[in-house]
């Protein structure tokens, strides 16, 4: 099966987490960059009006990938927005795909994740990790929104993490 995993991080964390997957699954790793710089308005302009930044390589680089594992954070409730370019060619270039996440959650889960994946591309994810920076931190106390967005997952976080998201891949998709 050819795999892709194309992820897009603001932090580094999602990127790291990335890697470690591709490597694992021996998936060839597709990085998204912006051109335009990402801040912290930039994020919150884009999820208020919907807006999805330019973006390199095209997504028709995808098109010969048997599944794609899309991996970026959740922004406000919803996927990264320059992650939704990709999302949204799904429609035209239809596979079965899964979405990975390592993001804050000081405010809580993203029930509205999987919602929001079937707007963008048209059908659910096969795979949907959402995991939370806050179940890395101590509780006590409760971690905050500048606990989060400042943390940066180690090596050793990230092959772990991966290890969890490989053995999914590899159930969902029959590879064991």
């Amino acid at each position: 099966m050819n795999i892709a995993v194309v992820s897009y991080s603001h932090t580094g964390n999602n990127e790291r987490l990335a890697v470690n997957v591709a490597k694992g699954l021996s998936a060839s790793h597709i990085k998204i960059t912006v051109d335009k710089p990402v801040t912290g308005g930039s994020i919150a302009l884009d999820m208020l009006l919907g807006r999805t930044p330019k973006s390199q390589p095209s997504p028709e680089s995808l098109k010969n990938f048997d599944f794609v594992l899309y991996v970026g954070a959740v922004w406000m409730g919803q996927v990264a927005s320059p992650l939704r370019r990709y999302l949204h060619a799904q429609r035209t270039q239809p596979r079965a795909y899964g979405y990975l996440s390592i993001s804050g959650g000081a405010d809580g889960n993203n029930p509205k994740l999987s919602a929001e994946l079937e707007r963008w591309t048209g059908c659910i994810p096969s795979i949907l990790m959402d995991l939370h920076i806050r179940d890395l931190l101590p509780m006590v106390p409760q971690p905050t929104r500048k606990d989060t967005s400042a943390y940066r997952i180690t090596d050793a976080v990230a092959q772990q993490l991966a290890k969890v998201a490989i053995q999914t891949v590899k159930q969902t998709l029959g590879m064991d």
